[in-house]
């Protein structure tokens, strides 16, 4: 099942020629044509709270991954994970699901109860314990499978629109965005967006963007959105130049820099201003965005303890010393946070090559699958009732 568009040219507009600075899903006018990345354990509302307020209110900014059998169940952790700050518009959800009918009672009940104005579905999860039962970037290989969710989730949304996010395949020698993308189209899916690595490469290696390009060739009727390496607000530029997608995705760049939206904004806005903060201004948001942690979820102590997995990426590239970095790490009160922020050299500045690439880069050299999986891309026999998670957020 190997991709046969790999002689597709790069698409590069004009020199000079800006790339387009609005998208278009459904009803709702993106501008710029950003998305921030729906993230396990990171993109709750507290940190969407950051990102818009350093964007303007401008972009789309997508929920934690929501399982839908947590959903239909009203699972309490999930309920929480749905809540939308009042200043969110659209709000966005990402679900995840592997049954056709426990996927369109989910958007169902989403429509029905206005929890959300846009329903994002995730086929692009690469990790083990979802991609072992079938679900995340394993799913688009089962070609029936996959269109039979598709349909399930459009005819049950109403008005909302549906998109979805996928990798390019398995691996190399199963690539499916292609016939995937065609699906999509043939469903009523309103936008696609594409992480342009496979699920073995899990993010390891550098992103394909050609296969972003080769996508947009193939499903010029609907947005195409690209994901993978978008370190810098001039990589999302470029990105968009070289591949003709109408809109960016931005995931691990995005770490422990919520500002990369306003530096975004200003780069689609022709202004080119870029954030480069000192310690002392870092500082200030981690405080606030561990404040903002403490408050969603009623627990000061808890919202801190939840903020310890932001520190080495806020800090990343700072002349902090090992001892400093471990006991900011284990810190449990805002007080303590604060004390200890207060103990650095606050005035140095933003860190060269700071701005790189941060989170996983790890790759895999094997997906794990269900016994069978790719016996047969048509068959859904293999996907079993367990293969629906019972619990959101990753």
């Amino acid at each position: 099942m190997r991709d046969n568009g790999g002689s597709s040219p790069v698409r590069t507009p004009p020199e000079g020629c800006p790339p387009v600075t609005e998208l278009q899903i459904g009803p709702h006018t993106v501008q710029p044509p950003v998305v921030l990345a729906p993230m396990a354990g990171i993109t709750n509302a507290p940190f969407r709270t950051l990102c818009r307020e350093f964007s303007g209110g401008k972009g789309l900014f997508v929920s934690e991954m929501i399982t839908t059998r947590a959903l239909v169940e009203r699972d309490a952790k999930t309920m929480r994970l749905i809540h939308f700050d009042g200043t969110e518009k659209p709000r966005s959800i990402q679900l995840y699901g592997v049954d056709p009918d426990t996927v369109g009672r989910a958007v169902r009940m989403i429509a029905d109860e206005d929890l959300a104005d846009h329903i994002d579905l995730n086929f692009g999860c690469p990790v083990p314990k979802v991609t072992r039962k079938g679900g995340g970037s394993a799913l688009p290989y089962k070609r029936n499978l996959l269109r039979a969710i598709l349909r399930a989730a459009v005819s049950s949304a109403g008005s909302l629109p549906v998109t979805m996010k996928m990798r390019k395949g398995i691996d190399d020698d199963h690539l499916t965005y292609l016939d995937a993308g065609r699906t999509a189209v043939e469903e009523g899916v309103t936008a696609i967006a594409l992480h342009g690595r496979t699920a073995a490469q899990h993010y390891g290696g550098t992103a394909d963007w050609s296969a972003i390009a080769r996508l947009k060739e193939a499903v010029p009727e609907i947005p195409v959105l690209g994901n993978g390496d978008i370190w810098s607000a001039e990589d999302a530029l470029r990105m968009m130049r070289e591949t003709g997608c109408d809109g960016v995705v931005v995931g691990r760049g995005c770490l422990g820099r919520p500002w990369l939206f306003g530096d975004l904004v200003s780069a689609f806005d022709g202004t080119g201003d870029s954030a480069a903060p000192t310690l002392k201004e870092v500082a200030v948001v981690m405080l606030r965005h561990a404040q903002l942690l403490g408050e969603w979820l009623e627990d000061e102590a808890r919202g801190v303890i939840d903020f310890r997995k932001h520190v080495a990426w806020y800090t990343k590239g700072f002349a902090i010393g090992s001892e400093m970095r471990k006991k900011l790490a284990v810190t449990s009160s805002l007080d303590e946070l604060d004390a200890l922020l207060g103990e650095l050299d606050l005035d140095q500045p933003w860190p060269a090559g700071a701005d790189g690439p941060r989170g996983r880069t790890s790759g895999r050299n094997r997906v794990v699958l269900p016994d069978g999986w790719l016996d047969d891309p048509y068959a859904c026999d293999a996907v079993g009732t367990d293969a629906e998670l019972d619990t959101s957020g990753g």
